[in-house]
């Protein structure tokens, strides 16, 4: 059996098995015995198709679609009563974290095409730092100073730096992710205009001898940062992909369902960019050696990297868990 024969033959068993899941949900006081036994009944049949496509195909997008239908029906079976609490720590514990590693090649992307515009701008500054005129906007150019880094540690009003600051990024983000409805072409011009102004100042300062001091400024707030805007591009390529290759699906199909996938992606970044805007207000212009912003971005490092193998091993023994109850 294809993938084509496969999903034109359960398909009908998956769709009455989303709609159980809701009318449940809605309903969680007065459930018939008849609806029971049919969720029962789905659950089980469903569980079984998310074993054969995890061993015949395991790289086709069916199956973490039955992944995540079947954890569904799991947590609605074994963890009827949720609290809103439980289901904010559920999404960034274990949804968010899922979704991450099953899309991680378009964040690799992401990350990949800002790299590529930072390294260009930053080699073109190396050769001519008046290019930086050219290059970076007209606001940023003339504004830039190397020698005046730092000058105003501990004399900024923090609080306001760090709501306009976090407001700007998640602004990029929602755009990033948004111009995945271009074919993900718009994303791909922020990721590279974004790497292009980092890199470009990354060569002013490198031309100035003050490379340790810029990265000083960039690295404690910019590892929670870039890695929130990586995986917010990554969800608007996601989306951009999945319209340019439908695959077996029409283009309305894939945006409607990868949308919803990128959403969550997006809305998983929030707090990542909370906390970023709020080192970058109060920690990166703060009166401290730049040894300190340097360890602050160390710690900030070891804490995505504790986040995401502590999610992923969760996610390991949840999928252990419902096999074993399948």
């Amino acid at each position: 059996m294809n993938i084509k024969q496969f999903v034109k033959q359960h398909r009908d068993d998956w769709k009455q098995l989303e709609q159980l899941i809701t009318t449940l949900h809605k309903r969680r006081k007065h459930k018939g015995s008849n609806d029971i036994n049919e969720f029962h009944r789905l659950y089980q049949k469903c569980a079984g198709h998310l074993s054969y496509s995890q061993t015949y195909f395991p790289n086709e997008e069916i199956t973490p679609y039955l992944n995540g239908l079947v954890s569904k029906a799991h947590n609605l079976l074994y963890k009827d009563q949720v609290s809103s609490f439980g289901q904010i720590r559920y999404f960034f514990s274990t949804k968010f974290i899922g979704l991450l590693l099953e899309q991680w090649k378009f964040v690799v992307v992401a990350f990949a095409l800002f790299t590529l515009g930072g390294i260009g701008s930053f080699v073109s500054i190396l050769q001519d730092p008046l290019h930086m005129f050219s290059i970076l906007p007209a606001e940023i150019a003339q504004g830039v100073d190397p020698d005046y880094l730092g000058s105003q540690d501990g004399e900024v009003d923090s609080s306001l730096m760090s709501a306009t600051i976090m407001t700007n990024n998640i602004q990029v983000a929602i755009l990033a992710f948004a111009s995945g409805i271009t074919f993900g072409l718009l994303t791909v011009y922020i990721l590279i205009y974004n790497g292009i102004i980092i890199g470009a100042l990354a060569g002013l300062f490198w031309h100035y001898g003050k490379t340790y001091d810029f990265w000083a400024y960039i690295v404690p707030h910019g590892m929670i940062e870039l890695t929130a805007i990586f995986i917010a591009g990554g969800a608007g390529l996601l989306m951009g992909y999945k319209l340019i290759v439908p695959g077996s699906y029409t283009r309305g199909y894939q945006l409607k369902h990868q949308a919803k996938r990128s959403v969550q992606l997006l809305l998983g970044t929030i707090p990542l960019f909370v906390i970023a805007g709020i080192i970058e207000g109060f920690i990166t212009p703060a009166a401290i050696s730049l040894e300190a912003k340097y360890a602050v971005a160390f710690i900030t490092v070891i804490g995505l990297i504790l986040y995401v193998v502590t999610g992923k091993l969760f996610l390991v023994k949840k999928a252990a868990t419902v096999n074993s109850d399948s």
